[in-house]
């Protein structure tokens, strides 16, 4: 969930964006202790937040005024509040990282393949014969190990690359300048709760400036809700623990809908000529995709726990890319991270792990766009009548089927795949420069 900016960073751990997390657990862990009532007399009203040195910053004191009395009103205590406020000030670092958008995007072929390395595989082998406790995990929740690992390398190189933000002074940052500021009051309210519980101190609370926490990556509301014990000891220590954060994982992706016994995705062919307007588009049986010329890459015929799951069709990287089939646990892994790029990475880290073979079509070598040739392709698109959303040089699912619609409707492979040929041609039929 972090950018890596040391080759340290390449070799162990991947970008992810902050995650979208799921739901709160089937089976609870037991809640924390309750958190002290304020002392009589204390003001239970809304009030102005007076840290012990002001910031000096005139907006993030506003807003801390103002959260003063969300927080009382969500539960939290006056007094909690004061006292981790106290000479509270802005991380310009979070700023930063917030607002910053590359000018070159990296492709998704150059991402996979940091992301899934023999140096990776590896280092998750020796990591994982360090946890005892993983068969158990697998069993508990239905969830392969392959797929923790994979995970735990994705979100922190196997807990190497945790973050070393102070997670309530980057959700305050976030949150007073607004631009996501419900996410992240959500998280700080509950940051705060942990801290009033007692299970777990302010130096613990390191992460990512996002928020997201430990080796698994969970964000505060998220390891509230569904954090759990692995390690029988008690207690949710995602930061040392990693039985517990490998449990916490498998418990996040149970309750996303994980289907035991099932794959997450598979490579598949398509015949010449086939239409590519149907990716990202509907779900069917690996028979129904069959009767329209989809095979398994391999050869092997479809198991019997796939053969019945609907299944949808991506070439993320194009037509001349690998194409896979999506079966419903490929989308379990995107509550975790909702990201086709992050969900690849993972189940195809976790296939390498679990001694596959690796890709049967290799990932192309592809061209990064610049933000101003993905922004004037957007707005073309949107000129000439195909909707991609607003032109933030951000190539989402709306974009893609508005460049899938444009291509069919110019005879051209409609794969909405954004390629440096495209944004030519789009330019070219919009008389842009």
């Amino acid at each position: 969930m972090r950018r890596r900016y040391l080759l340290l960073c390449l070799a162990l751990a991947g970008c992810a964006s902050p995650a979208n997390r799921g739901p709160a657990p089937h089976a609870p862990p037991a809640p924390p202790p309750p958190q002290p009532a304020a002392p009589s007399g204390e003001p239970q009203a809304s009030g102005p937040i007076r840290p012990l040195v002001a910031s000096g910053d005139m907006p993030f004191d506003a807003w801390a005024a103002g959260f003063y009395g969300r927080a009382v009103a969500a539960g939290i205590a006056p007094a909690l509040l004061q006292r981790e406020f106290a000479g509270l000030t802005p991380d310009p670092r979070v700023g930063g990282l917030d607002n910053k958008q590359p000018e070159f995007s990296k492709p998704l072929s150059d991402y996979i393949r940091g992301v899934v390395s023999d140096t990776r595989v590896a280092i998750g082998a020796r990591r994982s014969a360090e946890v005892p406790q993983l068969a158990g995990i697998e069993q508990r929740f239905g969830v392969p190990r392959e797929i923790l690992e994979g995970i735990w390398g994705m979100e922190s190189g196997f807990g190497a690359i945790q973050g070393d933000f102070d997670v309530i002074r980057a959700m305050a940052t976030l949150a007073a300048q607004g631009r996501r500021r419900g996410f992240a009051e959500d998280q700080l309210i509950a940051a705060l709760e942990l801290i009033g519980s007692g299970e777990v101190s302010r130096s613990q609370l390191r992460g990512s400036w996002a928020g997201a926490m430990g080796q698994t990556q969970f964000i505060p509301s998220t390891f509230v809700s569904t954090a759990v014990d692995g390690d029988g000891d008690g207690r949710r220590d995602l930061w040392k623990s990693p039985a517990d954060a490998l449990a916490s994982a498998a418990n996040l992706l149970r309750q996303a809908g994980w289907v035991p016994g099932q794959d997450w995705a598979r490579e598949v062919t398509v015949p010449a000529g086939f239409d590519f307007s149907v990716t990202e588009g509907p779900k069917r049986t690996p028979a129904d995709w069959e009767a329209l010329g989809v095979r398994r890459a391999d050869g092997r015929p479809w198991p019997a726990a796939d053969a019945t799951a609907q299944a949808q069709l991506i070439a993320p990287t194009g037509a001349s890319g690998p194409i896979f089939l999506l079966f419903p646990n490929h989308f379990a892994i995107r509550k975790y991270n909702n990201s086709v790029a992050y969900a690849l990475g993972v189940g195809l880290l976790a296939d390498r792990i679990a001694g596959g073979a690796g890709m049967v079509r290799p990932w192309p070598q592809e061209t990064p766009l610049s933000l101003v040739d993905r922004m004037t392709a957007q707005r073309v698109l949107a000129n000439l009548g195909f909707d991609p959303g607003a032109p933030d040089g951000l190539i989402g699912l709306k974009s893609r089927d508005a460049l899938r619609a444009w291509q069919k409707a110019r005879g051209l492979t409609a794969d909405g795949y954004l390629s440096p040929d495209m944004v030519r041609r789009l330019k070219a039929e919009a008389g842009v420069a």
